[in-house]
């Protein structure tokens, strides 16, 4: 299975996003990561459905739009008319789970469920063959350039066994504090989407970085 990279929308210059889509456009990236926040769920507002449908008419490639909010089956409708191909919530802001996985799939959407760095992996043991992607947080949610938690290699590896004793093809995402630095060793415990946000578009060269990381994948 070839390993995705995503850069993440939310590190881009803001002033200069058509700029910074373009880029992405003609990079070797696979995938746009967009993560919606509420300043709710996490302690950080983003930007939310006007500037998601502006991406829209520029991205070429997929939109990866992973939700950091609250009661998020308020919106999955509206992000699939949006554009979002994968669409992830969290397990910690879902009452009923399975419910939003379905509520996805019937928008015609992938679903995937993200889980913070406190969250076990087991907690998705039941519902895991419902799943087209798992996005491990591997920093606390909220805020780009944080230092990455070194338990997630463990974490992936333990989420790669669980997949395989299900024979199911969810995808593994990392998502915080990936790096050049620790791109192999990411991918060689069972990761395969790679989310990069301020190693990228904090670069002299975030072209040149992301083919960095596409051919350590």
């Amino acid at each position: 299975m070839s390993v995705r990279i995503a850069p993440s929308v939310l590190a881009a210059d803001f002033g200069n996003l058509e700029r910074d889509c373009q880029m992405i456009n003609r990079s070797e990236a696979d995938w746009f990561h967009i993560d919606i926040m509420d300043g709710v769920f996490v302690p950080n507002i983003s930007f939310g459905m006007p500037v998601l449908a502006s991406i829209q008419k520029i991205a070429k490639k997929p939109l990866d739009v992973h939700l950091m909010i609250v009661n998020p089956d308020r919106y999955i409708k509206t992000f699939a008319e949006l554009g979002a191909e994968v669409l992830t919530v969290h397990y910690e802001a879902c009452d009923h789970l399975h419910r939003s996985v379905q509520n996805i799939k019937s928008n015609g959407m992938k679903a995937g469920v993200a889980l913070n760095p406190h969250t076990p992996v087991h907690s998705l043991e039941d519902i895991i063959e419902d799943l087209d992607l798992v996005c491990l947080m591997s920093v606390n949610p909220g805020f780009g350039g944080q230092s990455f938690i070194e338990n997630t290699y463990t974490k992936i590896k333990t989420l790669k066994a669980l997949i395989e004793g299900k024979k199911t093809n969810c995808l593994i995402e990392i998502d915080g504090g990936v790096t050049n630095e620790n791109a192999a060793k990411l991918i060689s415990c069972g990761a395969n989407v790679l989310v990069a946000g301020s190693h990228v578009f904090k670069a002299k060269h975030p072209e040149e970085k992301i083919k960095i990381l596409k051919h350590i994948a």
